[in-house]
């Protein structure tokens, strides 16, 4: 399967989840550069990285959201293209309209860098074929903002259409619901806090994160 990751300056997590797109899929990830205005042909997989794109000026993934390749990506996931926006790239896929809500800053105003316990909330989805639901996993975070926020409606909305893929298993960010992934209404585009590229091995300490990618290899396929 062919992949492209996103690159934004500041973007920090972009070799990290190019290096397990390449791993679980045996093919390098194409690096589209944030000013391209289209993806590469073929692609089957687009992956908007975590880091600190410009520098988190003005909101976190404000800007990028405004980056001419954006605009390719929402044709692109508007035909049914999966599209995994991770930590900041959760924040631009929020800040770009493709997913409800907003990132805040963190309850307790602090970084939070540490596995984390989530529980597997949708696994029908392309991304959480291979986890069971109610599963238990391990993943990083790394973030300062990362409270998951919607009024009420939305997240109500979000929970009875099963768009909540994780959820934390204990209180980390403030989040009232304890929301770690969420879903666009068809199921193809996921932006999610913690970090499944930086979980693909024994030697980052298990291999929960490898399941998600393995899942979309798998069904993009199919």
């Amino acid at each position: 399967m062919k992949t492209a990751v996103i690159v934004f300056p500041g973007s920090n997590c972009d070799r990290d989840i190019a290096v397990a797109l390449e791993q679980v899929t045996g093919v390098k990830p194409h690096m589209v550069w944030h000013r391209d205005t289209a993806l590469p042909d073929g692609v089957g997989l687009v992956a908007v990285p975590g880091g600190f794109s410009y520098g988190d000026y003005l909101r976190a993934g404000a800007m990028a959201a405004r980056s001419p390749i954006m605009g390719a990506i929402a044709n692109a996931a508007g035909k049914g293209l999966p599209v995994l926006g991770v930590c900041n790239g959760f924040q631009v896929l929020t800040e770009a309209g493709l997913l409800p809500g907003a990132l805040m800053r963190n309850a307790a105003l602090n970084f939070v860098c540490r596995d984390v316990a989530l529980t597997v909330e949708n696994a029908q989805s392309a991304f959480t074929s291979r986890y069971a639901a109610g599963e238990r996993v391990m993943f990083p975070v790394a973030h300062h903002d990362g409270n998951y926020v919607a009024d009420t409606d939305t997240l109500d909305r979000l929970e009875g259409e099963g768009r909540i893929a994780f959820r934390y298993a204990e209180p980390v960010n403030g989040s009232a619901r304890r929301i770690a992934g969420v879903l666009n209404d068809a199921g193809n585009v996921l932006g999610m806090m913690p970090h499944p590229e930086r979980k693909i091995e024994a030697a980052h300490g298990g291999d929960d994160g490898r399941r998600l990618f393995e899942g979309l290899l798998e069904t993009v396929g199919a």
